[in-house]
């Protein structure tokens, strides 16, 4: 019952993909997704593109035959040859972020690939399906991770860019279950990008007490860091990011230094933890399947359910 074009496009059974985080999409995550039946990514806004092409190797062994895709993160990636490694391994779908979506497109989409890219506004929407993209991913402000230092929220952005754009979307920033999906396709996406959730699972490859910390965070425990210097970073309140939250004499990135400490050894405090504020939603480390099947189950219910009160 949610089949679109975004499923068609990405060759998933379900609308849903997950997000490109550093050293954290990997092919232990992303091989759960995709065994769930929705689109699992790699990530290389890690820089590390070694590891990264190990990883895109691991995906067909982890899981054959479903698709996965890839995303060029452009600020982060400084040898252009990891797109001719993409095409040779048969990726069929790319999401480009954190650049000009005219460097990639025409020669990605030349090799036969479907691309998506990643806008934080309506100016950056039309300016990528001038590029000629397929499709866009429309992120909201609230969403973890590098922001736009001017943000706006889902509810403000997904509408105006859905209805000044033909081309499908997937939304950003806040979705986490059945009923954010559901919102998401009442405001004119087809399907949606789960981040932060997928950092709690139990597949996720980074320390526990990361995790922990999303378990127990609030609605109100995210910061955005960096407005004065670009990127704007999303990430969890501890003492490290409360110190940086308004200090505009120091680039936030700098706290990105030591983030091995924080991503695998668990240290809070070495780096800057990112994290959307759907953390505040989040209460338990659950399976990925788990996760994928409910929120598709719930969005259909959902649907059904305000047919019924609303329109019968």
């Amino acid at each position: 019952m949610l089949r679109n074009r975004i499923t068609e496009m990405m060759g998933t059974e379900l609308p849903i993909m997950q997000a490109p985080m550093g050293w954290i999409a990997r092919s232990q995550l992303a091989s759960a997704v995709s065994n769930a039946g929705a689109m699992g990514m790699i990530e290389t806004s890690s820089g590390e593109l070694d590891n990264v092409r190990r990883e895109i190797l691991a995906m067909a062994e982890l899981a054959p035959g479903r698709p996965f895709a890839v995303n060029i993160a452009q600020a982060f990636v400084s040898d252009p040859s990891i797109i001719d490694f993409v095409v040779e391994q048969g990726v069929k779908f790319v999401t480009t972020s954190a650049g000009d979506p005219r460097q990639y497109t025409e020669r990605l989409k030349a090799a036969g690939l479907t691309v998506f890219h990643v806008v934080p506004t309506l100016r950056a929407a039309l300016k990528a399906v001038d590029a000629g993209v397929d499709g866009l991913i429309v992120e909201g402000g609230e969403g973890g991770g590098f922001k736009n230092p001017r943000d706006v929220a889902t509810m403000v952005l997904l509408p105006l860019v859905a209805s000044k754009v033909e081309v499908p979307i997937i939304a950003a920033g806040g979705f986490l279950d059945g009923r954010t999906m559901a919102a998401a396709l009442a405001l004119g996406a087809e399907g949606v990008q789960l981040g932060t959730v997928m950092v709690a699972t139990q597949e996720s490859p980074i320390h526990d007490n990361w995790k922990q910390a999303i378990i127990g965070a609030a609605e109100t425990d995210t910061v955005m860091l960096n407005r004065h210097a670009g990127p704007a970073l999303r990430v969890l309140r501890s003492d490290r990011s409360t110190a940086l939250e308004f200090d505009t004499t120091v680039n936030a990135m700098t706290a990105m230094l030591d983030h091995k400490k924080l991503y695998f050894d668990g240290d809070m405090e070495a780096a800057v933890a990112l994290s959307g504020q759907i953390a505040g939603r989040i209460e338990e480390i659950r399976p990925v399947a788990d996760i994928i099947r409910e929120c598709a189950d719930d969005c259909v219910a959902v649907l059904s359910q305000l047919n019924r009160l609303y329109v019968d």
